[in-house]
């Protein structure tokens, strides 16, 4: 059978004042109708700039097609070069031939129109039909990408929906028009896992029923085995190998595609040390290093993992923080003259307790009340109700000012490190603004010296002091945000999200430093995150969230491998295994 898509030795540059890039060197590969291809790699291996060329949505300049073809073979015709058609032509294609859900929905849909009106468009731009006819079609894709009242979505903004909305509306908008290829560019980065299952699922049902060739891009081999059937593993603009997916999983040939498998948290006890990138490409690689055999993807049963509970030895250390009946409303109506008719109980009557060096996991989906939670611990957030105690200080009742010489003791490292970071400063300026701030080292000097041996701290070299965030990687931001928190020599650190949007290798890499430092400083934890097998990795415990309330605490292994509530067994269920065939034997 003629493939629907083939890419033939592919090169693309992109070219700058400072020299020539190059994005992709010399690739092939080929989709065929009906199957499901996933493309895998971290970020700067190439994926997207693939994906991107097919439908030349690459600006050039910078970027430049060096060589190669990329032929489309629709419907049993000829096949066209994709790269030998003008913006003219390729209008026809975009969105009709070809659909593309692009990795972030709050970027890509127009912040103006109301979601109805942006698929419909897709819908009047390709198909001679009417207006009405054209509404009616939307709504019903909206009610086959199961999206709650779709009448009421249509006329929705994409600001009032959530995350995992928007992705549908994505899709909607992708296949509305019935394309013979779909390209899904991360379409589940940064998403819960349970919404991420959603959206997996309904792709693949949707791609069967049309029998539509899709080419799935993401960083985490433990989502390709859940819904593809061939992959590609890229590496630094190549591919390094490709194969069926059951052949990727039980027999990986790359060193590369060894490490990707391997550094998963889920395949890990909790704490030891996860396998990184370097272990395996490095020369004279880690020899304790090993590729987790297949079985291990799979939840341990019950009875392998007792051993593996750890006792609770809470009460041999004090309590460093806990809160009383903590709750934060928001109000959600409010009559003409601002009285509140109604509120958003984002937080609603939690009790906590964290000891000292301990890690707490806060875990649940996105709008459970997690970041609220952490930021009213602080004070970053006004509570509505309650008491917070930190080493028996109630801090609800002290004014801000007098919480200052606490904010030494007491950090947090945010879920965006970019946006967290001042983009007009340096990052050794970042650094040493806390220290300047509290009094710490008499001057400039001694602070450039403290600021280099944190940064030498998180792994990063002492020449990055005089560079702002934009000239870093996702992971290494992260790495910065971390040592600001640790440049005060804090006692409590709360971590929001602080992994949830990076690739697995660099999510290995911070984890690996959190535990370190953990040990070196003696800090206490509360890491939250939407993905419990992070949690269940670095926790001693986990608290399970929902809807504003703590739905299950104890011990992490305990949660992870005997859940008690249903909330928490439907979190579990939804992590990507990483089994070969799990959803389709």
């Amino acid at each position: 059978m003629q493939p629907l898509l083939t890419i033939e030795d592919l090169s693309v540059d992109f070219i700058s004042g400072l020299g020539t890039t190059h994005a992709l060197k010399n690739i092939s590969l080929q989709v065929n109708r009906g199957e499901i291809l996933a493309i895998v790699g971290e970020s700067g291996s190439g994926k997207s700039v693939t994906s991107l060329s097919i439908l030349q949505l690459l600006p050039s300049p910078p970027a430049k097609y060096v060589s190669g073809h990329i032929l489309f073979a629709e419907d049993g015709n000829e096949p066209v070069d994709l790269l030998q058609k003008d913006r003219y032509a390729l209008q026809t294609i975009r969105g009709d031939k070809i659909g593309m859900i692009f990795q972030e929905p709050m970027t890509s849909l127009n912040p103006v129109l109301t979601c109805g009106e942006q698929v419909m468009e897709a819908l009047l731009a390709h198909k001679n039909i009417s207006a009405s006819t054209a509404r009616q079609q939307t709504i019903e894709w909206f009610e086959k990408v199961k999206l709650p009242d779709p009448p009421a979505v249509f006329s929705r903004y994409p600001h009032q929906l959530s995350g995992g909305q928007k992705q549908r509306v994505m899709i909607a908008m992708a296949m509305c028009c019935h394309p013979s290829l779909l390209i899904c560019d991360e379409p589940t980065t940064a998403l819960d896992v349970t919404v991420q299952k959603t959206i997996l699922l309904l792709i693949s049902e949707l791609q069967q029923q049309s029998n539509m060739g899709v080419i799935f891009i993401t960083h985490d081999l433990g989502v390709v085995a859940e819904i593809a059937d061939r992959a590609v593993v890229m590496y630094k603009g190549e591919i390094v190998e490709q194969n069926t997916i059951k052949e990727i999983f039980f027999n990986p040939t790359h060193p590369y595609t060894k490490a990707l498998l391997a550094c998963r948290p889920v395949n890990h006890q909790r704490g030891e040390r996860l396998p990184v990138v370097g272990d395996f490409l490095n020369e004279g690689q880690n020899p304790t290093v090993t590729v987790p055999k297949p079985d291990s993807y799979r939840v341990k049963s019950e009875k392998s993992n007792e051993q593996h509970v750890t006792p609770d030895t809470r009460q041999l250390t004090p309590v460093l923080l806990r809160s009383e009946h903590l709750s934060v409303w928001f109000p959600a109506k409010k009559t003409f003259f601002g009285k509140p008719l109604d509120y958003i109980k984002a937080v609603d009557d939690v009790n906590l307790e964290v000891h000292k060096n301990e890690t707490l996991g806060l875990v649940g989906e996105s709008g459970c009340g997690k970041t609220t939670l952490g930021r009213a611990l602080l004070r970053l957030i006004e509570p509505t109700y309650g008491k917070i105690f930190y080493n028996n200080i109630d801090l609800t009742s002290k004014p801000k000012q007098e919480l200052r010489s606490l904010r030494k003791e007491i950090q947090i490292v945010f879920q965006d490190p970019y946006s967290s970071l001042n983009p007009r400063l340096t990052i050794g300026s970042a650094l040493a603004e806390p220290l300047k701030v509290h009094g710490i080292r008499a001057t400039d000097k001694a602070r450039k010296e403290k600021v280099i041996e944190l940064l030498e701290k998180v792994d990063l070299r002492p020449e990055y002091y005089n560079r702002y965030p934009h000239e870093f990687s996702g992971g290494q931001r992260q790495r910065i945000v971390i040592a600001r928190a640790l440049a005060l020599n804090p006692s409590f650190i709360i971590c929001d999200e602080s992994v949830s949007a990076l690739d697995v290798s660099v999510q290995a890499q911070v984890l690996n430093l959190l535990n370190e430092l953990k040990k070196e400083f003696g800090f206490t934890v509360i890491f939250i995150s939407h993905d419990l097998s992070v949690v269940r990795y670095i926790s001693d415990r986990i608290m399970v969230m929902n809807k504003g309330k703590i739905e299950e605490t104890g011990q992490a292994d305990e949660i992870y491998f005997h859940p008690k509530s249903d909330y928490t067994k439907r979190l579990i269920a939804s992590i990507p295994k990483g089994l070969p065939g799990e959803l389709r034997q």
